[in-house]
């Protein structure tokens, strides 16, 4: 669980339960008691008003005030939250589109005018389709949650990002590329870059790809992305 996870688990369990204790929290998100205690003086730095009572039956409780009012979204939590939607909406079972797009139009007006601009140009990346019918789905596996993070700041930094790929004969590969764009076919999430090794675009199944990151010093140009061509094929990409 990463350090992320980790806050929002412990302010899910103190909203839940009221009271917790120290070691209680360490058992919930399998850390360290130390570390459980940086994590609190960290969400306090952040605005979490979390009082802490000493001796027998105390523990640690959250203002539920503070959560109302400090509580904020990323960036990509936001386009995660968007593209889901959207997702959804594409394959036809979003049947409460009208109050999604409110609430979604609600956090987006919460959102500074950076993020914002951030927000609109990640947007601009993606693009949602539908499956060919003979797609083999039978390896679907789970994507690495660090991807969309490690997407949004190569994307808006036009940094390249560097990842391990497998292919479909379980052959691992370690790929550089420019982030291009993000293509979603339900339930198959792609990313789109351009490889100067292969001077062409290449499409990378999100579920095969592992320890994203982006690469500083490095940059690239925005490229036109040929979505209205055969952007993915059912048959396996060429390597």
């Amino acid at each position: 669980m990463n350090v992320r996870s980790r806050h929002d688990a412990i302010v899910r369990t103190l909203r839940r339960n009221g009271t917790s204790t120290v070691d209680a929290l360490a058992d919930e998100v399998g850390a360290s008691r130390r570390t459980v205690l940086r994590d609190i003086s960290a969400l306090r730095d952040e605005g979490y008003v979390i009082h802490s009572d000493v001796g027998r039956g105390g523990g640690l409780q959250l203002d539920t005030q503070s959560l109302q009012t400090r509580a904020k979204l990323s960036v990509p939590e936001v386009f995660a939250l968007l593209i889901s939607v959207a997702a959804m909406r594409a394959a036809g079972n979003l049947p409460f589109s009208e109050l999604a797009d409110a609430g979604l139009a609600k956090i987006e007006k919460a959102l500074p005018s950076d993020k914002v601009k951030d927000l609109r140009a990640f947007i601009e990346c993606l693009h949602i389709g539908q499956l060919s019918p003979q797609q083999d789905l039978s390896d679907i596996g789970k994507m690495d949650t660090d991807l969309l993070p490690a997407f949004e700041t190569a994307f808006l930094a036009r940094q390249f990002i560097r990842f391990d790929y497998w292919d479909a004969k379980g052959r691992k590969t370690l790929r550089k590329v420019e982030p291009q764009a993000m293509l979603i076919l339900p339930p198959l999430w792609y990313l789109v870059g351009w490889d100067p090794a292969r001077d062409d675009f290449r499409h990378y199944r999100m579920d095969r790809i592992s320890n994203p990151e982006a690469v500083p010093d490095t940059s690239f140009r925005r490229r036109h992305v040929p979505f209205e061509d055969d952007v993915c094929p059912y048959s396996e990409l060429p390597p």
